[in-house]
């Protein structure tokens, strides 16, 4: 049985962190999200942006000091490249790579690029990884309410003997000691968080909303009570879900909803589902996803595109559209896309 450990703030040297300059590459979801809350955890940090970009306006606005990805790199002593995954190896090689000095901790949110040997670091530096288990508009937000989103550590390369201290540390200062740290490898890190994005949390989880309120519409049943039905309703049901497991949330429901949940459950996720959870697992530890990916992104993002539009297409986004703009709690938004 496998033995958890959990570390929180009182495990954790925080001032560690505070002594190192750190360059976080990127402003997206995760750049923006770790940057405000090491700022406000006094952390020295500047943003490694291309001058004059849309992120670099951004970031300034916020208040954060840029520079080049190169003099970032140059300036630092830790590189966090939060960037998306299909432009990092690029990036590494052509404007981090030729600019990192030894001793330097090259760090990570994703196992990606290093697990499956798209960058190759140099041998002479640190490599480690800071994963929170959530978005990073979930990381900022967590972080003002006084929280924080649980996450995972892991060292793939300890130069200097206190990669594990800085990773704690620096996991701390962006608010996961207050709700626990883990740690891992690059390789599970990678398969499990791809098997879980794919198979479960998004991939499953929104086909499976997607094909209820399918089956409800084409049932006669209002498109509007389909959608709380089977979409808003979740999340109300994830919380019970989140706090207490799979029992505080059967504890809350009726007992025909609990007694449909166990009875109905198993009918529509199965084993041939289990089938192919375990054939979309098996293309993950193979690599054969990762170079699919890569190879989408790399020639154009066709069908990466036709899929977005799809998807942004289908009733059921219409129909949360409609909703939500006609709701208090629809206009209480985590996302502002032009401020994060």
């Amino acid at each position: 049985m496998d033995n958890l450990k959990i570390y929180l703030d009182k495990d954790i040297d925080i001032n560690l962190i505070k002594s190192k300059k750190i360059a976080i590459i990127g402003f997206g979801s995760q750049g923006w999200g770790q940057s405000m809350n090491l700022r406000d955890s006094d952390c020295e940090i500047v943003l490694g942006l291309r001058q004059g970009g849309k992120s670099d306006i951004k970031a300034r606005n916020a208040g954060f000091k840029t520079m080049s990805i190169e003099d970032a790199v140059k300036w630092a002593d830790i590189v966090q490249i939060l960037i998306p995954d299909e432009l990092q190896a690029q990036v590494y090689m052509e404007q981090i790579l030729p600019n990192m000095h030894s001793g330097q901790y090259l760090m990570f949110s994703h196992g990606f690029n290093i697990h499956y040997k798209k960058i190759l670091p140099k041998e002479d530096i640190n490599v480690i990884m800071v994963a929170p288990k959530g978005p990073g508009h979930t990381v900022r937000s967590e972080y003002e309410k006084g929280k924080g989103v649980p996450s995972l550590i892991a060292i793939y390369q300890d130069i200097t003997g206190n990669s594990k201290e800085v990773a704690l540390s620096y996991a701390s200062a962006i608010g996961a000691g207050r709700a626990g740290i883990i740690e891992t490898s690059f390789k599970e890190e990678t398969e499990t968080d791809l098997f879980g994005e794919q198979a479960v949390i998004c991939g499953g989880v929104s086909a499976l909303m997607k094909a209820g309120f399918e089956v409800l519409v084409e049932a006669g049943y209002s498109r509007h009570m389909a959608y709380f039905e089977v979409l808003h309703e979740m999340k109300l049901i994830i919380d019970l879900v989140n706090q207490g497991g799979l029992a505080d949330m059967r504890y809350s429901i009726s007992n025909t909803a609990e007694y449909g949940d166990m009875t109905r459950g198993p009918r529509v996720i199965g084993e041939d589902s289990k089938n192919a959870m375990r054939a979309i697992l098996k293309e993950i530890q193979s690599g054969k996803f990762a170079e699919e990916f890569t190879s989408e992104m790399s020639s154009g993002c066709a069908n990466f595109n036709k899929l977005r539009t799809d998807n942004a297409n289908h009733p059921i986004e219409k129909t949360g559209e409609e909703i939500r703009s006609s709701f208090v709690w629809g206009q209480d938004k985590i996302i502002n896309k032009d401020r994060n």
